[in-house]
């Protein structure tokens, strides 16, 4: 058993699953969760005597979910006019549509908080939601982050309407305190920094009144190190919400690597849009994106 490269920052127990095509993979778990590393030790002694290797129970659950009767509601080659499917935040963004996808920029690194960039879906979507798209990475930037939000409304309180369009015009200097302090939302980023020192890591938006965004929103567990996202490279994300459970699984060639994360301590998020931010500096072009649900 491998023991992960922890966050720095991060104080929680963590278990990453790599996945392989077939499904099975291995589980890469902190020191800290001796118990269950010795109850995994004794899984595997078992499961050696008679041949086989059991997949983790993470994969299972992933792989459950992607076999439910999801009804595609949203599909975006990203090759023609994204006017017709997005609308923009941020007045130093630039998007042109290509052959091979969307590319989003994000303005200049030194711009502040108007070269930040957010692309949102015209549509909303209830209940549980699988979203999937092929991304790739065009900037070298070693700094800031790419971001996925998930099923995002307005607070509800002053002129933070539920619909988010509604006060598209306060964010066109698109701040973060704006998201984390005035939405409902999940959020997940990726493809942080630079590939030798990334992290995965999902949020609970809004910050609690009188709390603190880099700890009071924070979904265990945080991902280190996870090696992904190389610049030019294309990888194939697959996101699933389903109830409080979120499950981000990226693959690339024949890899797969899974990182979930459990909202349980949470509130629900259970409509909104699909959003896709990137900080200052960043460039990424995006294809083949789809969004289904569950028929309720």
């Amino acid at each position: 058993m491998i023991v992960g490269q922890p966050d720095s920052t991060d104080i929680t127990p963590r278990a990453r699953i790599d996945l392989t095509a077939s499904g099975f993979g291995r589980c890469v778990v902190q020191p800290a969760m001796m118990a269950l590393l010795l109850a995994a030790t004794a899984l595997l002694t078992c499961c050696a005597s008679t041949g086989q290797t059991p997949a983790p129970p993470a994969a299972e659950d992933f792989q459950a979910a992607l076999k439910l009767p999801w009804q595609q509601v949203f599909s975006d080659t990203c090759t023609g006019d994204w006017r017709e499917f997005w609308f923009l935040d941020g007045r130093q963004s630039k998007l042109e549509n290509t052959p091979d996808g969307m590319i989003l920029a994000a303005g200049p690194e030194g711009g502040g908080d108007a070269a930040n960039t957010v692309l949102w879906t015209h549509q909303s979507f209830a209940g549980d939601v699988k979203i999937e798209y092929d991304f790739t990475r065009l900037d070298d930037l070693p700094r800031f982050v790419n971001i996925l939000y998930i099923q995002a409304t307005g607070v509800g309180e002053g002129p933070f309407a539920r619909d988010i369009a509604q006060w598209s015009e306060l964010r066109r200097d698109p701040a973060m305190k704006l998201y984390y302090n005035h939405m409902n939302l999940l959020h997940i980023s990726y493809a942080t920094f630079d590939p030798q020192n990334d992290y995965i890591r999902a949020r609970r938006y809004p910050r609690p009144k009188d709390g603190n965004f880099e700890f009071d929103t924070r979904i265990p567990p945080d991902y280190a190190n996870s090696g992904l996202f190389q610049v030019g490279v294309t990888y194939r994300i697959t996101c699933i919400k389903r109830g409080r459970q979120l499950f981000f699984n990226v693959s690339q060639g024949g890899d797969q690597h899974l990182f979930t994360f459990n909202a349980d301590g949470f509130p629900p998020v259970d409509e909104g849009r699909i959003g896709l931010r990137q900080m200052r500096g960043r460039v990424s072009r995006y294809a083949n994106f789809s969004i289904s649900i569950l028929p309720r």
